[in-house]
């Protein structure tokens, strides 16, 4: 099994300078904007599934 993946940019300002945190697995740092965040894998989604709950335009209930 390979290694994860690791961001190419940062979530809130689009720069590519990225440091792994000190803070454990998942956490980063852009040194651009000064923020800290963390990523997770959260599982996969169902076949079919948009990853997005149902609306009323598409047919679903409410």
């Amino acid at each position: 099994m390979s290694e994860r993946a690791a961001p190419f940019y940062c979530p809130y300002c689009g720069d590519e300078d990225l440091q792994p945190s000190e803070e454990g697995h998942g956490a980063w740092e852009c040194r651009a904007c000064s923020r800290a965040f963390r990523l997770t894998f959260r599982g996969l989604l169902a076949p079919g599934s948009t990853g997005r709950p149902p609306s009323a335009s598409d047919g679903g209930t409410t």
